[in-house]
């Protein structure tokens, strides 16, 4: 068993998963560092620096922990979560730039198509149509 475990975990997909797993979160630390420190403040000055994450409903109160302390209210904070899809949109969006940009560098020209050489029938046929031509 512990053979089929190794034999599992050494081959090429399992590799390539977790190095895939590594880049991916590196690479999505990168992106959100671009979306927080790079596009968000310029965002947030043109919206004159609304932040959502302060939003929320207030649904009921929870006993406190402790006697003596007032009792803790129970919410629903709906901006957190308004700022986050607004995240994810911004970074959605860079990454279809980037995507996108990286597909129009990688993309090969290509040749204009030949059209395939006709077959030896339609030769055939091609040349009992001109001589039927020509004897009219």
């Amino acid at each position: 068993m512990l053979k089929e475990f190794r034999d599992f975990a050494m081959r090429g997909n399992v590799l390539d998963l977790a190095v895939a797993v590594i880049i991916g979160a590196a690479f999505g630390a990168i992106v959100n560092s671009a979306v927080e420190d790079m596009i968000m403040p310029p965002i947030g000055l043109l919206v004159g620096g609304m932040d959502f994450s302060d939003l929320s409903l207030t649904i009921g109160e929870k006993p406190p922990d402790q006697p003596g302390l007032p009792p803790v209210p129970v919410t629903i904070n709906y901006g957190v979560f308004i700022n986050k899809l607004v995240n994810f949109l911004i970074i959605a969006f860079v990454l279809f730039l980037l995507v996108r940009s990286a597909s129009k560098l990688t993309k090969k020209k290509e040749a204009p198509a030949v059209p395939p050489e006709p077959t030896a029938e339609v030769k055939l046929l091609t040349e009992i149509r001109d001589l039927l031509r020509q004897n009219r």
